[in-house]
């Protein structure tokens, strides 16, 4: 074995250095560190995998974060943050074609213990702010955004169903700043949050997630439209999505496409009416996301400068004003 090789297995075998409470400054070095290795120093499955789980053996089984809830390693995984820039709403790049249509569904997507580097930037959360996370699960990443806003942050994490809200309650008893509600997503924030992270796909955003926004507050959630049920899919997925960013300007809101999103739709109150829907279709088919700079809520907005309207809300072409 050369040297090479013998530092590689030494970087393997070494146990991972803990994430009990690091400062900012330290997580960031530590993430731009894993990010230059690649894999954040996991190892991948071998062979004796299957053998050792079904022997009960589970002391050498390649670690997967995705086995339940692990924050810690979430952080670990996640690329280096840095401040928003223009990036992710630069036209062209990664967003939805005209006709595009995914090759798969988003189950897979869902289950990914990382979070989309472009959506933790479209967030941009900050030191001391509160996060509400609107649809937490267990709290994946939830446990993500309270290392981010730090001790002196909140996250309120919101979750529909009983069984993974009352998991996350659990797992979040040790951590002060995080506060987990089992509710309707659609009723929060209902103080001023200075961050709303919503986790599944609407065909347009609740009132609260709007009306809730501190002044310079941001909503990331994904738009879509309701696509087919597919067997084995866990829910129905859109078929046609892309991940916005609401952030509240004074009297108005800017509005930016970040990336395409294809998650599992909401029910109930948030799915538009057919005629509605079928407006939003026709748009993401025409294109032209990656135009779009504001958002008019609940006024009117100029015929020929609209990529969508809605009942009472649009997506414009013109900077918030």
């Amino acid at each position: 074995m050369n040297r090479t090789r013998r530092l590689s297995a030494r970087r393997e075998d070494a146990p991972a250095a803990p994430l009990a409470s690091p400062d900012r400054s330290q997580l960031q070095r530590l993430l731009r560190r894993r990010a230059r290795r690649g894999a954040a120093g996991l190892r991948a499955p071998d062979a004796g995998d299957r053998r050792r789980r079904q022997s009960g053996d589970r002391s050498r089984l390649c670690r997967r974060p995705t086995r339940g809830l692990s924050w810690a390693a979430g952080v670990d995984r996640v690329v280096a943050l840095r401040r928003p820039s223009a990036g992710w709403c630069r036209p062209g790049g990664a967003l939805p074609r005209p006709g595009h249509r995914p090759r798969f569904g988003t189950r897979r997507q869902q289950r990914q213990p990382v979070a989309p580097r472009q959506t933790l930037e479209a967030l941009a959360p900050k030191l001391g702010e509160h996060i509400v996370h609107v649809g937490a699960g267990a709290g994946y990443y939830s446990g993500i955004l309270a290392e981010l806003v730090g001790p002196a942050g909140r996250v309120t994490a919101v979750e529909f169903d009983a069984a993974p809200a009352e998991r996350a309650k659990s797992l979040f008893s040790g951590r002060p700043n995080v506060r987990v509600v089992h509710g309707d997503g659609a009723r929060w924030p209902e103080t001023p949050a200075d961050g709303v992270y919503v986790n599944f796909a609407v065909s347009r955003a609740a009132d609260r997630w709007i009306e809730g926004l501190a002044p310079s507050g941001r909503l990331v959630f994904p738009l879509g439209v309701l696509g087919p049920k597919r067997a084995n899919s866990g829910g129905r997925h859109s078929d046609r999505g892309a991940e916005l960013r609401i952030e509240r300007r004074g009297n108005g809101f800017a509005a930016c496409a970040v990336s395409t999103a294809y998650f599992v739709c909401a029910e109930g109150g948030f799915v538009a009416d057919a005629e509605e829907a079928e407006r939003l279709r026709a748009a993401f088919d025409a294109g032209g996301l990656d135009r779009v700079r504001s958002m008019i809520w609940k006024r009117p907005a100029l015929p020929d400068r609209r990529w969508f309207a809605g009942k009472d809300w649009a997506l414009c072409l013109d900077e918030a004003a």
